[in-house]
């Protein structure tokens, strides 16, 4: 099947928001999702960005049943290693049902590597849940490894009222 990969735009973000419910749906957490397609455009695509998407656009003859024809997007950001320097972290990668095995995820997350290389990020980094042994095969098999038993790493998160009790107890400036 003939798809195109792109940077996403602006107008692309109700369409990625449609896909980020998707996502939720299929990993048990709708009820997680608190962005609209607004804060997509707000944060993407402002003066410095908080994060890049590419899309998965296919033609029109081969659209999805109901209609779409932005199939995937992968998005993702910057961080920094103390250790080892410029690191992409995907958040992000979905494909629509219908269009999986068609190479678009692959697509995807190789052109997203091939994004941070041309910026000297040396590692890509991404987060998959427990149970979603599709997602963690196919990781996998492009050669990612796993750490969560080989270096121990845990993912830790401060949200909500304790991410605010924490900010309030800073010191003043």
């Amino acid at each position: 099947m003939k798809f195109k990969l792109r940077p996403a735009t602006k107008e692309d973000c109700k369409e990625i928001s449609r896909m980020i419910m998707e996502l939720a749906v299929y990993v048990k957490m709708p009820d997680q999702v608190k962005i609209t397609h607004e804060d997509l455009e707000r944060d993407g695509f402002c003066q410095n960005p908080f994060f890049e998407c590419l899309v998965a656009e296919v033609p029109e003859e081969h659209k999805s049943t109901e209609g779409f024809t932005v199939v995937g997007y992968g998005l993702y950001f910057y961080n920094y290693s103390t250790w080892e320097g410029r690191t992409v972290y995907l958040e992000d990668l979905y494909v629509m049902p219908e269009f999986r095995g068609n190479g678009i995820g692959k697509g995807l997350l190789s052109k997203i590597a091939q994004v941070g290389k041309k910026k000297q990020c040396v590692r890509l980094n991404l987060s998959v849940l427990d149970w979603n042994t599709p997602s963690r095969d196919f990781y996998t098999a492009q050669g990612a490894r796993d750490l969560t038993d080989s270096e121990g790493w845990h993912l830790i998160r401060f949200d909500g009222q304790n991410l605010d009790n924490l900010a309030n107890e800073a010191p003043e400036d």
